[in-house]
């Protein structure tokens, strides 16, 4: 196999709960999904999907902050995932 190995990406979103929401909802080509580890390109915004049960205290005990974005990043051409990446940077 010649591919290139995928990653998985944790990141905060300037702005907070809302901002990385916003992000989240942006996203045109990678598809918003809470599972990780597909061939897509995939993103996740654990405090309003995964954690969204916990409260403020909850959520900093597990290591979630409210701007947490992680993304599994999958086979698509790079400068496509750049590209949403960007644009979605932008909205939020």
């Amino acid at each position: 196999m010649k591919g290139t190995p995928s990653a998985i990406l944790t990141f905060g979103v300037k702005g907070g709960l809302e901002a990385g929401a916003r992000f989240i909802d942006a996203l045109q080509l990678i598809t918003r999904l809470v599972n990780i580890g597909d061939a897509k390109s995939l993103a996740c915004h654990p405090a309003t999907t995964t954690h969204r049960q916990l409260n403020e205290q909850e959520l900093e005990n597990a290591g979630v902050s409210t701007d947490m974005v992680r993304l599994s990043i999958g086979i698509e051409h790079i400068e496509d995932i750049k590209a949403d990446l960007a644009q979605a940077l932008a909205s939020a």
